[in-house]
């Protein structure tokens, strides 16, 4: 009895010790502890594409983004053209050089059009900035003020895989359409209904998911969500490997692919052979009504995988009782998925290019905080039928 208490103690002392074990992919999650590189959200999503103003119209038209503003010759800026489209609160940046000796068109024969700059919205530019950089990131551009007759704005940039750049952007009186140097440029497009980015997808090479997982947790203090293994995501000719990270308040969300081995070439392996290394790989952009989002989108034209009339046989067996209408969902090919939260509808375009690379995904969430694991196999399945088409499987 009396080596009782001290045997408890040390027990429970080495329960405490197991148990403050951090995951490296997981930072502290104490409430108390304070985010290293608070990031607010997604200020834009910058592409580089060959001709921004016909792709300004596909997105306006295909998509139904309305153009807010644009930069270029005529408003002082003498590198290149830019126009920003918005829907919700997604805003994208489609950039085009003005020359052939600025970077861009290097970047453009390289790698064909795609996105260069996931930009955050924070509090303080510089001091995150700093922050990263002391974390162990790449300097791109250094802290610096942009400004015009509507205010000034704080940037700084980053490195991330391939030649992806984060930014950082901070304002509080800035009054200018987007950023200093545009000028508002309205042209009203008829919205879709998408109204967030939901999440970005990242395809990096064989043996690099870890790394750079291990950059977003290091560097900007995001944690892992997510784990999908090579059996998680396989088909019987190719497989790949994913992992989720997530920011400090769970409003930006990045997964990251890496190949798998598998008996025939991956859709990871075709992305970085077209894009000619890594890159963002989808993003996906959140509805409140799928239905009506597909329904529009396909009659603007829009693309997307066809996914097999067998998918929905067993489908309400499956996911069980859902708010939408079954036949809706099989007539336009809309994937369903359920875990312990809820459910997801989600459905994929074909690359919006002629190279096999970006495409987006819209997602409707019914509670479910996934990525529809249970759709893994029918997607992977639908991506390797047009691999085929293409000869690259």
């Amino acid at each position: 009895m009396g080596t009782g208490l001290p045997a408890l103690c040390l027990i429970i002392a080495f329960i405490a010790l197991i148990t403050n074990i951090k995951d490296p992919l997981r930072p502290d999650t104490n409430p108390m502890s304070k985010d290293p590189i608070p990031l607010k959200a997604i200020h834009h999503v910058e592409l580089w594409v060959g001709n921004a103003k016909q792709a300004a119209y596909y997105y306006r038209q295909a998509f139904g983004f309305s153009q807010i503003a644009y930069a270029g010759l005529e408003t002082g800026m003498r590198d290149r053209a830019s126009y920003v489209l918005e829907q919700g609160r997604v805003r994208l940046v489609l950039s085009t050089p003005l020359s052939g000796d600025n970077g861009m068109s290097s970047h453009l024969m390289q790698h064909g059009d795609g996105v260069h700059d996931i930009a955050f919205h924070v509090d303080d530019a510089d001091a995150c900035f700093t922050a990263a950089v002391e974390r162990g990131a790449k300097v791109a551009s250094k802290p610096q003020t942009l400004n015009d007759a509507n205010g000034s704005v704080r940037h700084a940039a980053i490195h991330t895989y391939g030649d992806t750049l984060h930014s950082f952007i901070s304002h509080d009186d800035y009054d200018g359409p987007f950023l200093p140097g545009y000028h508002a440029a309205p042209v009203a497009g008829d919205s879709v209904g998408l109204r967030f980015v939901d999440h970005i997808v990242g395809n990096v090479e064989l043996g690099k998911m870890d790394v750079w997982a291990g950059f977003y947790a290091n560097v900007l203090g995001f944690s892992q969500l997510q784990h999908f293994s090579d059996k998680d995501i396989s088909t019987e000719y190719s497989a790949l490997m994913s992992k989720v990270m997530e920011s400090d308040n769970g409003r930006i969300k990045f997964p990251l692919n890496e190949p798998a081995e598998g008996r025939r070439k991956s859709q990871i392996e075709e992305y970085l052979d077209f894009y000619d290394g890594a890159g963002v790989q989808h993003v996906a952009l959140l509805t409140d009504d799928i239905i009506k989002a597909i329904t529009n989108l396909r009659a603007n034209g829009v693309e997307f995988l066809e996914v097999p009339d067998t998918y929905y046989d067993d489908l309400q067996e499956r996911v069980g009782v859902i708010d939408e209408d079954m036949e809706a969902i099989r007539k336009l090919r809309i994937l369903v998925d359920r875990d312990d939260e809820g459910y997801l509808l989600q459905l994929f375009t074909k690359p919006v290019e002629d190279r096999p690379t970006l495409f987006y995904e819209i997602i409707q969430r019914k509670g479910s905080r996934g990525f529809g694991q249970g759709n893994f196999k029918a997607l992977f399945e639908a991506i390797e039928r047009h691999q085929a088409e293409r000869g690259n499987l």
